[in-house]
């Protein structure tokens, strides 16, 4: 089959925009992966056309023999270099992610598995998975493996007539249940290929288009418009794919549709040597360019500088460059034995997942500081017992079920209020109860602070849930009319629009809270927020010199009148904010202090609370 130039041009510019994403150059640039879909649904369902139309059957032996060739041995050989960089240089107090990681990754099934492993690939956490990227290539296997089966069985059926109706009603199946699963299951809707199957049947639905219809060099801007707007207007917080995938996928297909009335300048563009050569190499650069930003920055426990950025960039189009003259191309046009491919495709899965159970079991939990005192990470990432009792409520939850600790059933009540910044004092919390014999309630969930905030939907966090687990907690906190009510919450989300700072959104959120509690509890107790790290503390101490650590920033002291307000950060830092507080870690993670920090910070929550009149 002869390249297609435009079709080139348009697998440089996917390719592109998810390394200027993950780059921080664009906000949107994840879109290059629908890009890449509706390229492959065009292309591999126009090959088992045309051999249905020649022969009246497919050939599935040749074309799995075919696909192995073209895409293994590349993505083999950039997971094995990945895997093995990434154990000599990383802590060995993350191999176990990067073990199960590594083993997701070789059996083509690692979308599903970091779905159920919650790894967000709009917001990755402090310490990414290196190969998280290979999500999308799972995606594409599993539509290979089942696609030429469908298209078979359909052609055989009724013709080219029955493939076109079958692929058109799996397409719009394939896209409500992508659009009902954003809103309710965002995770396994970007992840899954039930959900994005329909980007893929939009590519091969353009094969039907009737010869006779042609597209005006309108369309060619129309597509340009649209990829455009989606790379800049799109951010983490878009619900993604639903409706926003339409940008893409349909400026994709306006382009494929137009491609031979191209504008000129587009023409111009797409044919460059350099615009080519990207096209050429568009598969090695995508799976490189990941791991090549991402190792330095876990390595060196830092986020990269623009300069580093653009090292990494430049690397990863030499690493595909090279990975592409001397793996890619020579193994796709050879031609040994099927019975050889089949064997090195077992082969490289097999090593694939002996490599990932490796780098796992050489796990290492401890880590030992330049402070000379060794640290268990178990030990330091462990979650209060809140967690473990289900008393801590995740997204979709609007109701805590009945938690009480210390004193049960003591005539003095107390109640935790918050997110996961109220949770994190519940240790202190429950050694003051037992202290001084009061039933402690703790009333927490994930990602809704206790002051009432209007955040920015995103992902599965949904304001409704909150605002309606805030009123679940307000009506029972009004039938125990508590002694007192402690809240607090992490105040460094993104601020939304409609308010000039965040001081002024927070104060809002504090008024709301303040308003629903007032008359219904002694006192109204607001713990400001701890200060917020820059970077995950644990996985940055792996390294061993607590100096890379001390990078956390204050959090400004916001409260209004009618709180008692007690900061926290005087406890936590001095001329800094340091990782290591009295031989303790400070943090679990990069945001919440540890439990072996809030119980050392009993003696001073305590004495705030004498002050404020509490205890």
């Amino acid at each position: 089959m002869n390249r297609i130039p435009q079709i080139q041009a348009l697998r440089a510019l996917a390719a592109v925009l998810v390394v200027i994403y993950h780059a921080k150059v664009t906000s949107g640039g994840y879109i290059g992966v629908d890009i890449f879909y509706v390229i492959s649904g065009f292309l591999i369902t126009g090959l088992l056309l045309r051999e249905l139309d020649g022969s009246g059957s497919l050939n599935l032996k040749a074309f799995y023999l075919r696909r192995i060739k073209r895409l293994l041995p590349t993505s083999f050989f950039v997971l094995f270099v990945t895997a093995i960089i990434t154990w000599i240089v990383y802590p060995s107090t993350l191999r176990h992610d990067l073990g199960k990681d590594v083993a997701a990754a070789g059996a083509y099934v690692s979308n599903y598995l970091f779905a159920l492993w919650q790894m967000d690939y709009q917001n990755l956490n402090a310490t990414p998975s290196v190969v998280i990227h290979y999500w999308s290539l799972a995606v594409e296997e599993q539509f290979y493996l089942f696609w030429p089966f469908i298209i078979l069985a359909l052609y055989r059926y009724g013709a080219r007539r029955a493939v076109f109706y079958g692929v058109t009603g799996m397409t719009a199946v394939s896209f409500s249940l992508s659009l009902y699963l954003t809103s309710r299951e965002p995770i396994w809707s970007f992840y899954s290929l039930p959900t994005r199957a329909w980007e893929l049947g939009i590519g091969a639905l353009l094969l039907f288009i009737p010869r006779r219809i042609r597209f005006s060099s309108n369309y060619g801007w129309i597509a340009l418009a649209l990829i455009l707007y989606g790379t800049l207007a799109f951010t983490d917080k878009t619900p993604f794919p639903g409706t926003a995938a339409l940008v893409p996928v349909l400026g994709t297909a306006f382009a494929i549709a137009s491609f031979s009335n191209w504008p000129k300048a587009m023409n111009r563009v797409g044919n460059l040597k350099v615009v080519q050569w990207l096209g050429e190499i568009s598969y090695p650069l995508y799976l490189w360019h990941w791991p090549v930003l991402v190792i330095p920055s876990v390595a060196w426990g830092r986020s990269l500088q623009a300069y580093e950025l653009l090292f990494c960039v430049l690397l990863t189009a030499l690493l595909a460059d090279l990975t592409h003259r001397f793996i890619e191309d020579p193994i796709r046009y050879s031609k040994p034995q099927p019975r050889l491919i089949v064997k090195s495709g077992a082969t490289a899965t097999a090593v694939s997942l002996a490599l990932g159970a490796s780098i796992y079991f050489s796990f290492d939990d401890s880590i030992t500081l330049d402070n000379g005192r060794a640290y268990s990470v178990g030990e330091i990432i462990k979650r209060p017992a809140i967690y473990d009792d289900n008393c801590h409520v995740n997204n979709g939850q609007t109701l805590s079920p009945e938690c009480t600790y210390g004193e049960r059933g003591a005539k003095k009540k107390i109640v935790l209020f918050g997110d996961s910044h109220a949770a994190q004092w519940f240790p202190a919390m429950e050694r003051l109860a037992s202290e001084y014999k009061f039933e402690l309630i703790s009333l927490t969930k994930s990602a809704c602070p206790g002051p009432a905030v209007q955040k920015v939907d995103s992902g599965e966090y949904k304001n409704a849930d909150c605002f309606a687990w805030r009123d679940n907690s307000f009506d029972r906190i009004a039938e125990l009319k508590p002694y007192a009510v402690i809240f607090s919450g992490f105040q460094h989300f993104e601020v939304p629009d409609g308010y000039s700072t965040r001081r002024e959104w927070w104060q809002a959120g504090q008024r709301r809270t303040l308003d629903a509690l007032r008359g219904n509890a002694t006192h109204i107790v607001y713990i400001t927020d701890t200060p917020h790290p820059q970077q995950d503390i644990p996985a940055c101490l792996a390294g061993g010199v607590i100096s890379d650590c001390d990078d956390t920033e204050r959090s400004e002291p916001i409260s209004i009148p009618g709180l008692k307000a007690i900061d926290p950060t005087p406890w936590l830092c001095t001329s800094k904010c340091s990782s290591v507080i009295n031989e303790l870690v400070a943090y679990r993670d990069g945001s919440h202090i540890s439990i072996a920090m809030s119980e050392s910070l009993t003696q001073p929550l305590s004495a705030a609370l004498k002050r404020l009149g509490v205890l």
